[in-house]
């Protein structure tokens, strides 16, 4: 029997095959650890610029395969949940290796606590990405820094040292105020100003949170670890 081979479907074939092979080589090439810059969505945060990827992302359970099939079941019904594909989301666990400290003013699990659900249901403070999203080359990507207004609005200091008192500044809503003179996580080591005009300005403090120089103090109480130093952490406690 003679059978004629259909051009249009050896064309789709030869396309196939190369699809795939283009495809293979792609996950071989940027899998390697030397190429982890071409795979990242953004820059690293400031203070994690040395910080290899499996610092902070920990590869998902199962290979490739079975990752893409759950997930396939999951998208057509056969699945009640999806499964984290490649690498595990990097959550406040991950980021508390490094920094957590005893001295945290506002440290993250007291956001778990029931008092706070309403203010979490706006601000997820509770969450370190909620504020410090990664890949951004920045310290805070929040873009508005008035989030205190959720916890402090009912907030009443006693012999109020500051020559313009923090009722008036709460009743005009001079919520931007508040990190120009109070470290959020008090891990700086300086004095806190009495006088409004003495404060940190509001620029500066942005260009800081944008990765600028530090305008607190250059003295912290904690120190966060390196990633050598993260890395003997993570087996000793393995």
């Amino acid at each position: 029997m003679n059978f004629e081979i259909n051009p249009l479907r050896f064309r789709q074939f030869i396309g196939i095959c190369i699809g795939l092979i283009l495809g293979l080589l792609l996950v071989v090439v940027f899998g390697q650890k030397s190429n982890e810059k071409y795979v990242s969505i953004g820059p690293m945060n400031v203070g994690h610029e040395e910080f290899s990827c499996n610092t902070c992302h920990a590869d998902a359970t199962g290979n490739l395969w079975q990752q893409l099939q759950s997930n396939l079941q999951y998208s057509i019904g056969l699945r009640e949940n999806s499964v984290e594909f490649g690498t595990i989301d990097v959550k406040t666990k991950k980021c508390l290796v490094c920094h957590d400290r005893d001295n945290d003013r506002h440290p993250t699990h007291r956001f778990l606590e029931p008092k706070f659900r309403d203010a979490v249901k706006k601000i997820n403070t509770a969450n370190c990405n909620t504020c410090h999203s990664e890949h951004n080359a920045k310290r805070l990507t929040l873009k508005k820094v008035d989030y205190c207004m959720h916890c402090h609005e009912d907030l009443s200091v006693k012999n109020d040292p500051l020559d313009i008192s923090h009722t008036d500044l709460i009743k005009n809503k001079e919520w931007s105020t508040c990190l120009q003179c109070h470290d959020f996580h008090g891990n700086h080591e300086y004095k806190v100003p009495t006088k409004l005009k003495d404060t940190i300005t509001y620029k500066t403090l942005r260009a800081y949170f944008d990765g600028g120089k530090d305008p607190f103090s250059p003295k912290k109480k904690f120190i966060a670890l390196s990633e050598k130093e993260w890395i003997k952490k993570y087996i000793d406690n393995k």
